[in-house]
């Protein structure tokens, strides 16, 4: 494994509660209640238009989605790191990577400029060659573009890369790839992953290191 994709929300950052927070406050700016949490956070992973959409349901006009999708984006801009945290052993274990050798990138379904800021703000950003978003490509997750830009900038052929993430878009995205995948079960969606099953699954983030450098060991035999 010589190239590592990492999904970002649910997979590398706990982001939820600035998510909830963000999506409640667009809500309030079209007098809509507030969304209970949990209920928000079944909602993401398919970028802020989805996202935005699903909140305020199927049958709100697109001019008011497009009004509130806008609040939205320019609320999280300034509360992207109220709350979002590292999840448990991640630095330690990008930095272990890194030191490894192992190329890694993000490829997320949130917008890219608001990744990199939330990124660079954990202080992880000297570790990523590439940071691309939902609107890096015309199409997002689970299209392959993203992978496949990725495995050509990296110079690394498809079955030496693998992709991590917390729900059945990222497994998806990496079955469209044809790329291998590891499912993490401590994000936003790990119920995704039992009607989408990935390569591998784990419970935490050291386990995602220990294979990765488990699985270059055994190939330099």
């Amino acid at each position: 494994m010589d190239l590592v994709i990492f999904d970002l929300d649910g997979t590398l950052i706990d982001s939820k509660l600035d998510l909830a927070q963000a999506v409640n406050a667009a809500r309030g700016h079209m007098n809509l209640p507030p969304l209970e949490n949990d209920r928000v956070y079944s909602y993401v992973g398919d970028g802020a238009p989805v996202l935005i959409r699903r909140v305020l349901g199927p049958e709100a006009p697109e001019e008011q989605v497009r009004e509130a999708l806008e609040f939205f984006l320019a609320y999280y801009r300034e509360h992207l790191l109220d709350h979002t945290t590292l999840y448990p052993g991640v630095r330690e274990g990008i930095e272990q990577l890194h030191g490894e050798g192992v190329k890694m990138a993000v490829l997320t379904n949130k917008p890219v400029r608001i990744s990199q800021s939330i990124i660079a703000g954990l202080g992880l950003a000297p570790y990523f060659f590439e940071v691309y978003g939902g609107n890096s490509f015309e199409q997002k997750k689970p299209d392959p573009a993203g992978v496949r830009a990725l495995l050509s900038e990296a110079n690394v052929p498809s079955h030496l890369a693998l992709m991590v993430g917390d729900s059945a878009v990222d497994i998806r995205t990496a079955r469209n790839a044809g790329i291998p995948c590891c499912g993490v079960t401590y994000g936003f969606q790990p119920e995704s992953l039992e009607t989408e099953p990935p390569d591998f699954l784990v419970d935490r983030f050291e386990d995602v290191t220990r294979l990765v450098i488990g699985q270059r060991s055994r190939a330099a035999r």
